[in-house]
């Protein structure tokens, strides 16, 4: 029985598939990890009811949500749905107020609805917009690892981040920032855990420092 294990759901960032959780790892004796999965919205579905959605894999009361990027957005609006223990959003943004100056640029111009998003098989670019990086280098890895390539999906995705109304976080929030990151900026965050030279993939690149400090993050 893991009845006296906590239980942890982990949501990737937009396009991002489950693979980009491989290297966490936590012990198995005091904890059960769960992988959550993105799916196509349907046609005009808001953030809470693809929130709604997702909260139906959720199995175990009180879990802890933990969301990258996206991904992070996503699990605060879950906390906002079901009783969770912890949210911990990674390389993400806990309120509207520390979205860049870009996103919010987007917002009132529309500008992001001109983005070439047909072009999601483009591997380059997809990485561009989910990562914030410029890939040329291990792009066979990227592709493993971006496998959503739904033209639709991505547009959705896009508008739910610059349009985000969130203002205040929900509560038992915490927040782990790269140093580096190039998508959410460290100039626009408020209390977070900063991770030295972290970038907006460090999920992947730096699984160990996640390794060693998730375990006390989660239950302390």
């Amino acid at each position: 029985m893991s009845d006296n294990k906590t239980h942890v759901y982990l949501m990737p960032g937009m396009a991002a598939n489950v693979s980009i959780f491989d290297e966490i790892k936590l012990p198995e004796n005091q904890f059960s990890v769960h992988k959550l999965e993105w799916f196509v919205p349907e046609k005009g579905m808001s953030l809470m009811d693809y929130a709604q959605k997702m909260c139906e894999e959720i199995n175990e009361p009180n879990p802890v949500l933990l969301g990258v990027s996206f991904g992070g957005m996503l699990v605060q609006e879950m906390a906002k749905i079901i009783p969770v223990k912890k949210v911990i959003v990674v390389s993400s943004v806990k309120s509207r107020h520390e979205l860049p100056k870009r996103m919010i640029f987007a917002k009132y111009t529309k500008v992001h609805k001109l983005l070439p998003t047909s072009l999601v098989n483009n591997v380059e670019l997809l990485a561009k917009y989910a990562f914030g990086e410029t890939v040329t280098k291990r792009l066979h890895l990227y592709e493993k690892y971006l496998s959503i390539r739904d033209k639709s999906y991505i547009d959705w995705c896009i508008d739910q981040i610059v349009n985000w109304q969130q203002e205040v976080p929900p509560p038992n929030v915490v927040h782990i920032q790269g140093e580096r990151d190039a998508v959410f900026p460290m100039v626009n965050i408020k209390k977070c855990t900063v991770v030295k030279n972290g970038t907006h993939t460090m999920i992947i690149h730096r699984a160990r420092w996640f390794n060693e400090h998730l375990p006390t993050i989660i239950l302390e």
